[in-house]
């Protein structure tokens, strides 16, 4: 599929479908558990297919778990049966361990899983564009130091921070390309702890590395989205456009038409109603009439695709998830 031309048509096409960061929620349409599902290319592959059936969405996302690419690294991850899996410890804390880390072969750890769910889906699906979710460098260069070590350290051990960084970029370069080999038309990056920055940090820590990224791996017939959920966007916007993806996915702590104010208008932009505040935690009335609102005060901007604000929690409410599709095709119908 060639995605450069499948961009173009987003913003000429008037009828626009919906494209939520939308996977884990497939774990009670099929009766499994979450740790289930992370475990099991098949049940993955499977799942990605269930929820195409199901909704009318313009690709199919497949798990946006950002703890898969630190475990391969050396993390431990915490894992339960209804939540996400998250990291529990740094594996990067002294210069030392920077300059010592191995960048592992694509395929350690749930990683290989992942790839040959990609590649059993995009067998599956073939009716709309199949997007890997992966994590964003300085995303997971935070999660092998520590989070809030991260931040800290932009300040006081930036070179480490950069080490880092480097290796986490060489490492999302291959697992991309290995994405890219099975069959994916691009990849969906989720950047959310860059949106932590300021933008002067944003610039150096973040937005080389994810271009390196973007130059390594986009083609025409294979494509990043660069997702940030961050509250400082705004003030990092020309960063964040700098990096050269094909299209940009914003949070819901930011206004959606702020953005697309800021961007230019053959950027496609897309996000944001509010993951948990209404897919997990709202009613089909609320996402209806939000969904609403936001079609109305975006859709004046061509390069404007309504999707959720981030992933979609695993607990989300079908009968949400469904009201936010029925009130997107009726707005353009």
């Amino acid at each position: 599929m060639n995605m450069k031309k499948w961009i173009e048509e987003i913003k000429t096409t008037e009828k626009k479908k919906a494209m939520p960061i939308l996977s884990f929620p497939s774990v009670s349409l099929m009766g499994i558990t979450v740790k289930e599902l992370i475990n099991d290319s098949d049940l993955q592959a499977k799942a990605m297919k269930l929820v195409c059936d199901r909704v009318n969405s313009l690709a199919s996302v497949s798990m946006m778990d950002l703890s898969v690419e630190a475990e391969a690294f050396g993390c431990k991850i915490k894992v339960s049966d209804d939540e996400v899996p998250t990291v529990t410890n740094a594996v990067v804390t002294t210069p030392e361990e920077a300059d010592s880390l191995v960048v592992p072969p694509v395929g350690s750890g749930r990683t290989g899983i992942y790839i040959k769910a990609m590649q059993e889906a995009c067998k599956l699906i073939t009716d709309r564009p199949v997007f890997a979710g992966v994590i964003g460098p300085f995303s997971l260069a935070g999660r092998l130091m520590d989070v809030s070590e991260a931040m800290v350290n932009c300040y006081i051990e930036p070179e480490m921070v950069h080490t880092t960084l480097k290796k986490a970029t060489e490492f999302l370069i291959e697992y991309i390309n290995a994405y890219k080999a099975a069959g994916a038309n691009g990849i969906v990056m989720a950047e959310p702890l860059t949106g932590m920055l300021s933008p002067d940090l944003a610039a150096e820590f973040s937005e080389p590395y994810v271009k390196q990224i973007v130059d390594s791996v986009q083609t025409d017939d294979f494509i990043i989205i660069y997702h940030n959920c961050g509250n400082n966007t705004i003030q990092m916007i020309d960063s964040i456009l700098n990096t050269g993806c094909s299209a940009y996915h914003f949070g819901n702590a930011v206004s959606m038409s702020d953005v697309l104010s800021k961007a230019p208008q053959n950027t496609v932009v897309m996000g944001n109603i509010d993951p948990a505040g209404q897919f997990k935690n709202g009613t089909p009335e609320s996402i209806t009439q939000v969904t609403t609102e936001l079609l109305k005060n975006c859709s004046r901007y061509k390069n404007f695709v309504i999707s959720s604000g981030c992933d979609i929690p695993p607990a989300s409410s079908w009968d949400n998830i469904d009201a936010f599709f029925k009130a997107v095709d009726e707005f353009y119908l």
